[in-house]
C-alpha cells in the first residue's frame, strides 16, 4: 500500500471520527433510541475487528515482507480506532461492550436467532489463527493476506447490511466508510497475492 493511499484512508477515518464525536450531543439531546440493528452491528463489528487486530499482532515485526507489514499496520491503526469508537457509542447508549458469542441476529440470520461467533462471515477458525503463529517468512505473509482478505469480505458484507438496516446516521456513515476502506484494502491484497506472493 502506498503512503498516499495510506494517508487518504487515515484522513477519511479522522474526519469520520470528528463527525461522530460531534454527533453525540445531538443524539443525547433528542433522546435517540438505538434500534436492534444499530446495537447489533456495533457489537458484531467490534468483535469482528478484535480478531483482525489479533491477526495483525501475530505477524507484526516478523519477516513477512514489507508490503504485508505495512498492510497489517494499516489495519491495526484503523480498526483499533473504530473499535474504540463503536464501544464508546455502545457505552453512551448503556449497551454491553462485552464481545458477543451469538451474532448477526440483527440481520435476521437463522430466523432472527443469530449464529455462533465461529460462523460469522470471514471469522477465522482457531486452526487458521494458529497458522499465523506457526508459519514463517513470506509463507506467513501470504497466509495473512488470504485470511485478512476473507475477513474483510465478511466485514464488507455486514457493513452493507448495516447501511440498509441501521437507523442511526452515524452508524450508516461508519458502515459506508468501512465498506470503502475494506474494499480498497481487498484490492491491495489481491494485487499482492497475484504478484509478490503468487509463487510462494
Amino acid at each position: 500500500m502506498t503512503n498516499k493511499a495510506r494517508r487518504a484512508i487515515l484522513s477519511v477515518g479522522a474526519l469520520l471520527a470528528i463527525g461522530a464525536a460531534n454527533s453525540r450531543s445531538t443524539y443525547a439531546t433528542v433522546g435517540y433510541e438505538p434500534t436492534e440493528a444499530d446495537i447489533g452491528y456495533l457489537q458484531d463489528m467490534s468483535v469482528h475487528h478484535l480478531q483482525a487486530l489479533d491477526m495483525c499482532r501475530r505477524i507484526l515485526g516478523r519477516a513477512t515482507g514489507d508490503s504485508v507489514q505495512a498492510a497489517a499496520t494499516e489495519v491495526l491503526e484503523n480498526q483499533a480506532m473504530e473499535v474504540g469508537q463503536m464501544r464508546a457509542w455502545l457505552a453512551d447508549w448503556g449497551r454491553s461492550t462485552v464481545p458477543p458469542t451469538t451474532v448477526m441476529a440483527w440481520m435476521g440470520a437463522n430466523q432472527g436467532a443469530g449464529m455462533p461467533l465461529s460462523m460469522m462471515p470471514g471469522y477465522a477458525s482457531n486452526a487458521q489463527m494458529s497458522e499465523l503463529s506457526t508459519l514463517n517468512g513470506l509463507s506467513l505473509g501470504k497466509r495473512w493476506l488470504q485470511l485478512m482478505r476473507a475477513h474483510h469480505v465478511g466485514g464488507v458484507m455486514m457493513a452493507n447490511e448495516a447501511k440498509n438496516l441501521a437507523s442511526s446516521t452515524k452508524i450508516v456513515r461508519l458502515a459506508n466508510f468501512q465498506v470503502q476502506a475494506q474494499t480498497f484494502e481487498i484490492a491491495q491484497y489481491d494485487s499482492l497475492l497475484s504478484s509478490s506472493y503468487a509463487v510462494i
